[in-house]
């Protein structure tokens, strides 16, 4: 996972690579494999919840996502989990520039 968080005023600015296959059901029936997308991501800042959203299998392989948030500070740590349809979570951090 690939994480840039920057500072821009009173926002936070978050960009976020998450290294996923996101096999959607059709997909995985063609590949004669199981499905298995990301199904849920969440960001807090300093242990605080900032963004939370349920995604579909309609995003593409390794997903992109960008989003801003009120407050963060410089030197501050985003921390991004991410839930896959089989259970799966993966976390990565990284500090606000």
């Amino acid at each position: 996972m690939r994480i840039k968080a920057k500072s821009k005023g009173d926002k936070t600015e978050v960009k976020v690579m998450m290294k996923h296959p996101m096999l959607s059901y059709r997909e995985a029936k063609k590949k004669g494999k199981e499905a298995n997308f990301i199904v849920y991501v969440t960001a807090k800042n300093e242990g605080a919840l900032v963004y939370e959203v349920s995604t579909s299998q309609f995003l593409s392989k390794n997903p992109y996502m960008k989003f801003y948030f009120k407050g963060g500070k410089k030197g501050e740590e985003v921390e991004i989990t991410w839930v896959d349809l089989k259970g799966k979570t993966k976390t990565g951090k990284a500090k606000i520039k």
